[in-house]
């Protein structure tokens, strides 16, 4: 194990910094693919924790290929629109066949966009269609699902409502929908790049809860007594979805109102929920709950 390398494109990034960090916490060597004008200090972070760095040009494949020579696994934690999603990755992956590289972990993370019809969410969308990319290529891929992180509910999704004391949901209250924090989706992505068994697809969720179940336990950390709130439907919700897009189309960017809002009505449809789990693989893993990143908030 010590002797593989993992190439990692986006360590300077959120999620790419802690999957850098667990792997090699796990005793695997980090080679961090960044691009030349990457922010200084966290390229020094990054040296700092015993990564490797290859500076590259991500549209000279020559380069890109030469920083994946010798890797047991290309890892995108990369994030964007069409550009990055659909293009740098392809580049990515072009570039991982060439140098030989037998297995990519895309940058999904994400509920499961391949039970959702086309048109549904646009950021998943764009991962769809890299897929149709990747599927082809001559590389062992393995996705990574881990549903919503969960930090996302201490503020930025319009879930739990502290203020107000409320639990905001649409359709069935007793829906189950999936957590999972970005430590965990960083530790278990460390664990399945150093395996060279895995699936082509691995579903985690460090937490399975409806908006009845997060209901009760804000009332139970907080010590208030929260209520469900239900502005309606999901017809409604999907009427309201569309109303946003044309008022504040917001096209360019990353994280529109309508686009979070696209994540929650899959959430609460069901239909992208995660099944079965594939926590096991893990062993030893410690999954962080809902009820441990409410009550921390």
């Amino acid at each position: 194990m010590g002797e593989a390398i993992i190439v990692i494109a986006g360590a300077t990034g959120n999620l790419g910094g802690r999957i850098t960090r667990a792997i090699l916490g796990r005793g695997g060597n980090v080679r961090a693919i960044l691009r030349h004008n990457s922010d200084p200090d966290k390229v020094e972070v990054l040296r700092k924790r015993g990564a490797t760095i290859a500076a590259v040009d991500f549209n000279n494949i020559p380069e890109l290929t030469e920083a994946c020579l010798g890797a047991s696994c290309v890892i995108s934690a990369l994030s964007g629109l069409r550009d990055v999603i659909v293009e740098a990755q392809t580049l990515l992956l072009d570039a991982a066949v060439k140098a030989g590289v037998p297995r990519f972990i895309p940058s999904d993370y994400s509920i499961d966009f391949t039970k959702l019809p086309p048109g549904t969410n646009r950021n998943l969308d764009l991962r769809r269609e890299f897929h149709e990319r990747l599927d082809k290529a001559p590389i062992a891929a393995t996705s990574i699902l881990n549903g919503m992180f969960t930090h996302l509910l201490t503020g930025e999704a319009p879930v739990v409502l502290f203020k107000l004391r409320r639990v905001v949901y649409w359709g069935d209250a007793d829906q189950l929908l999936d957590f999972t924090t970005m430590d965990d989706s960083a530790e278990f992505t460390a664990a399945a790049a150093l395996d060279s068994s895995t699936p082509r697809f691995l579903r985690i969720a460090g937490d399975q809860i409806s908006a009845r179940g997060l209901m009760d336990v804000a009332s139970e950390v907080t010590k208030h007594k929260f209520k469900l709130f239900r502005p309606g439907g999901l017809r409604r919700y999907e009427i309201l979805i569309k109303l946003t897009q044309l008022v504040f189309p917001q096209k360019g960017a990353l994280y529109p109102a309508w686009q979070g809002m696209q994540y929650m009505h899959n959430m609460f449809s069901g239909r992208a929920k995660l099944e079965p789990l594939d926590n096991e693989r893990a062993p030893g893993m410690r999954w962080t709950t809902v009820r441990d990143v409410l009550a921390a908030r």
